[in-house]
């Protein structure tokens, strides 16, 4: 077993967003000795993101990605457009947050659409906009594939395969900082994982975890603290290391009726006791 002190471990902040803010988030991490973060836009907002930039930077926090981009398709050109727009906002505030990457949860069916293959064109024309200015910025975008039960209306990319066609179409010379988000919650089932991910090698920016649970009460919002459900966390941390990836591992947990209604202090002690149990390669 490896060693498992808190410098490979990040807390995305939406484990604890009900419970507190992002400045109290960050307080609650480093006395933990965990000095890495993952947090939302909304978050970011809420405090102000001079102020959320000053406390990354004077407790010498890193920034593992920011939550989120994407959400490209939309039944109109002006909506298209606005979504365009907003990630181009949310690239700069990646920057000035000084993120490993800008995480993209590309969007699914616009509002009375049945046509996913034109979704999925609209999110890669959506990707080719803001890769250029993403480049010029030096934030890396990094591509989240979602479960299949979230293509419908929140990403039209489910497979770790599908994400590296897009980067591979959009991205082909590997310069313009296109990769992929690998969360163990969306990932764990595909049969052809471990081909993907070798495949991915560098383009791996970031490695969120939390467990599958049996059963899941509900789809979006009871993901389970790891070690209590049934994906092979170890398992999949061992092909992410091989393939070339060795930056934290990011906690990331939904949990409306379990996770979210405890103390945030105990929720983060625990992420960081169930990563040293069950998350070590």
């Amino acid at each position: 077993m490896t060693t498992s002190q808190p410098d490979g471990l990040s807390i995305n902040l939406a484990t604890v967003r009900a419970q507190c803010d992002l400045l109290q988030a960050v307080e609650l991490c480093l006395a933990q000795g965990i000095t890495a973060i993952a947090p939302w836009r909304d978050q970011v907002a809420k405090v102000g993101l001079a102020q959320a930039a000053r406390a990354i930077r004077e407790n010498g926090l890193q920034v593992t990605g920011l939550c989120r981009g994407g959400m490209f398709p939309a039944a109109t050109p002006a909506g298209r457009q606005a979504a365009i727009d907003d990630n181009l906002r949310a690239i700069e505030e990646a920057v000035t947050l000084g993120a490993d990457c800008l995480v993209l949860v590309v969007g699914g069916l616009p509002e009375g659409s049945k046509d996913i293959a034109g979704a999925r064109a609209m999110v890669a024309d959506g990707i080719m906009a803001i890769l250029e200015p993403a480049r010029s910025a030096g934030m890396p975008l990094a591509i989240e594939p979602l479960h299949p039960m979230y293509a419908a209306e929140r990403a039209c990319v489910n497979t770790l395969d599908q994400a590296l066609d897009l980067c591979d179409a959009l991205d082909p010379s590997r310069e313009g900082g296109l990769g992929v988000a690998v969360d163990a919650y969306h990932v764990w089932w595909d049969p052809h994982l471990e081909a993907a991910l070798r495949r991915a090698g560098e383009r791996i920016l970031a490695h969120h975890i939390c467990d599958w649970l049996v059963p899941t009460r509900d789809l979006l919002l009871d993901r389970g603290m790891m070690g209590d459900g049934v994906i092979d966390l170890a398992g999949l941390r061992r092909s992410v290391e091989a393939a070339g990836f060795k930056g934290p591992q990011e906690v990331e947990i939904f949990s409306s009726e379990n996770w979210w209604k405890r103390p945030p202090d105990e929720v983060i002690a625990t992420c960081l006791e169930r990563w040293r149990c069950h998350c070590q390669p």
